[in-house]
């Protein structure tokens, strides 16, 4: 059964809808909020934080997909740099460094005005790109602030997508 066939014939808060899936995937949560989740969820380099968020002023689930990075200040022009590569290669989503938290960000929202309701398959599709992007790019960014390797050079290994493990 399609997970969206549970949720047929009435209206489901959307945060509540990503409680059921942080259950279904056996991933830790807390209900920060009646509007808002956050999430801990195990990507291969390293285990995301992310948190959904339902605006219900604009109709709009937002998600926040982060990590941790300190890069000495003498890197950030190269992952300023870096960050505009990684983004001109998202289309759904971007990335943003937020310096006083030493977080690196992955962010999307998802619009539903005129009365539109999300559905399971929308909100896992959106929790699954945060991480599959945050795992693509994280080898890149570490290369940019660790590696001296120029943006350009440390996008190599990010250019195809990896399937499986090596």
């Amino acid at each position: 059964m399609a997970m969206t066939e549970q949720f047929l014939e009435e209206e489901i808060h959307p945060i509540d809808i990503c409680e059921h899936l942080a259950t279904h995937n056996d991933w830790d949560f807390d209900r920060v909020a009646d509007d808002q989740i956050a999430m801990a969820v195990e990507g291969q380099w390293r285990t995301y934080s992310v948190t959904l968020a339902w605006s219900a002023y604009d109709q709009t689930l937002r998600l926040i997909c982060s990590f941790e990075m300190e890069p000495p200040d003498d890197k950030l022009p190269l992952l300023y740099e870096g960050l505009n590569l990684v983004n001109d290669q998202c289309w759904a989503g971007s990335f943003t460094y937020w310096k006083p938290q030493k977080l690196m960000i992955y962010r999307y929202g998802l619009v539903l005005a005129g009365e539109q309701i999300a559905c399971a398959e929308q909100i896992d599709t959106m929790i699954m790109a945060a991480v599959l992007s945050s795992e693509r790019y994280y080898p890149a960014f570490q290369l940019m602030v660790w590696g001296d390797q120029s943006p350009e050079q440390a996008m190599k290994v990010a250019i195809a997508e990896a399937y499986g493990r090596a």
